[in-house]
């Protein structure tokens, strides 16, 4: 089962939910007759989580960075990996470094949409690597964000758990 449907439906659903609160969300596309001027803070953070994927697409950083040490990230569904990680190192510890241990070339995002509302912010992207396996692993992500002084303080993450679980499983770290 694919979720890219599903996932893409959640991130127009918090788009549509930002808006309906009285704030305009900040992720039109080119042509949009309508668009609203960024606070501070939004022009901010998108240029953190911009720069950050753009670092980590190159293979010389990555999203991680961002994290609080106390930062929470909740995995949302039923992969093999959902549950809520109560700080940076449990997180990167259980899931970010087994999973980099699984991976002969590590992934490389491409955002498709990334949308700012005050201190939220949602990246949905791509991203492709290869398992140690020599296996293609592609997978559409949804992440929800929540940033303080620069840092990513809370997140929730969505994404195909058939396709993770089926790596998770099939190649050991």
């Amino acid at each position: 089962m694919k979720l890219e449907p599903l996932i893409a439906c959640l991130a127009a659903l918090a788009v549509a939910a930002s808006a309906l609160a009285g704030r305009e969300a900040n992720a039109f596309a080119p042509g949009d007759a309508q668009m609203s001027i960024p606070t501070d803070i939004e022009a901010r953070n998108r240029a953190i989580v911009e720069d950050a994927f753009a670092k980590w697409s190159a293979g010389t950083g990555g999203p991680y960075d961002l994290l609080a040490d106390d930062a929470s990230w909740t995995i949302v569904g039923r992969s093999d990996a959902s549950r809520t990680y109560p700080n940076k190192e449990a997180f990167m510890r259980d899931v970010i470094r087994p999973f980099n241990a699984r991976m002969s070339q590590g992934l490389r995002p491409r955002i498709r949409q990334l949308t700012t509302d005050g201190d939220k912010v949602i990246i949905f992207f791509d991203a492709a690597g290869v398992a140690k396996d020599g296996k293609p692993y592609e997978n559409t992500y949804a992440w929800f964000w929540e940033m303080r002084d620069g840092r990513v303080v809370r997140a929730h993450a969505f994404y195909d758990s058939v396709t993770f679980n089926d790596l998770w499983r099939r190649v050991a770290p």
